[in-house]
């Protein structure tokens, strides 16, 4: 399987920044979740739609990602009383 191919720049791209975005739209949203884990699924979700040959946009990145984040909040077990 070949590597994904990083960005080498000076600076910040306009993908991070954006991406930095979404993160912290999700993360106010998802407080029960570890802000690492919130930019490990964001990740996750912009470069599965772009090796799925979808526009990776910041708004189907943040809905894929929030799916999978409430599916990960709701499959969480209750609490032991």
């Amino acid at each position: 399987m070949p590597a994904l191919a990083m960005r080498v720049s000076g600076g910040p791209s306009a993908d991070a920044e954006l991406r930095g975005l979404v993160i912290a739209r999700l993360a106010a949203e998802f407080l029960s979740i570890p802000v690492s884990s919130i930019n490990r699924c964001v990740t996750d979700v912009s470069a599965c739609a772009g090796h799925l040959g979808l526009e990776v946009t910041p708004e189907i990145v943040e809905r894929v990602a929030r799916e999978h984040l409430l599916g990960r909040v709701n499959s969480a077990p209750p609490p032991r009383t």
